[in-house]
């Protein structure tokens, strides 16, 4: 968390595919060693009682868990935040999508730093009209956030692409779940309202991704998709510094990305 006026703020968001796995490869070692203020993470998968463990609450953080309450093993999203947020909100006010545990907001002062976890449509069409129904129903909450005058930094595994520098296969994955026309155009339809893309806004050419199929020599090959994001309100657009795609180290299927803001 910020300190005083002209010090940084980093957050880091990584979607742990399992914490207790990425735990075992060392993730929370890393994760400290980055010097993070803020690290949100997702697809936890463990209820509170399999999170007693001190290596899941590192020394110099304040760890928030918001497991899924009607699913064991199953998503799940955190907060670890250097100072204690004032606040700690893991509802948004539609049990479908919250029991699913896909949400939680830590608040300091002005500033609401959210871990979001949107579903992934790829499992079946019956999960694909799931994910349309939430990105219809939590657009709205997007913009009263935008409005709300609080600076918000969403951080998260949307689970969808914007654009073909977010893909490496762009022409063939047209017709698959995170790259369909619906879900780009809603995606991108955030930006056109307000919402500020962070990696985008500060490596407007880049093609670096987040998350590569297990299937096949994907990660090797660097066959991905950009699918995590820390999106901000544009009062915070001017503070974005530097941005990072971490792939040295596997702790999941996913890559941690790294936001730097000036404060």
């Amino acid at each position: 968390m910020p300190r005083q006026l002209g010090v940084s703020m980093r957050i880091i968001s990584l979607n742990a595919n399992g914490i207790r796995s990425a735990a075992s490869k060392g993730v929370f070692c890393w994760l400290c060693s980055q010097r993070a203020d803020i690290i949100c993470l997702q697809e936890t998968r463990a209820q509170h009682d399999q999170l007693t463990s001190p290596i899941f609450y590192p020394q110099g953080y304040h760890c928030f868990y918001r497991p899924a309450s009607n699913k064991k093993g199953y998503s799940g999203v955190a907060v670890c935040a250097r100072r204690e947020p004032e606040q700690i909100v893991t509802e948004l006010g539609w049990d479908a999508f919250d029991n699913e545990g896909r949400y939680i907001e830590a608040r300091f002062g002005k500033l609401s730093v959210v871990s979001l976890y949107l579903p992934s449509g790829s499992s079946s069409d019956v999960r694909q009209q799931f994910k349309f129904r939430v990105m219809a129903w939590i657009a709205p909450i997007f913009d009263a956030w935008l409005r709300s005058g609080r600076h918000y930094v969403i951080c998260g595994d949307l689970n969808m692409v914007r654009g073909a520098k977010d893909i490496k296969n762009w022409r063939s994955n047209q017709k698959n779940s995170g790259c369909l026309p619906e879900e780009r155009d809603w995606l991108n339809g955030l930006v056109e309202r307000g919402w500020v893309d962070s990696y985008r806004t500060l490596r407007p050419a880049g093609e670096e991704y987040t998350w590569w199929s297990q299937r096949g020599r994907a990660r090797e090959n660097n066959v991905g998709w950009r699918i995590d994001y820390q999106i901000v309100v544009p009062t915070l657009q001017d503070r974005l510094q530097a941005c990072s795609i971490y792939r040295d180290e596997r702790f999941s299927d996913h890559a941690p990305y790294t936001v730097d803001f000036a404060l």
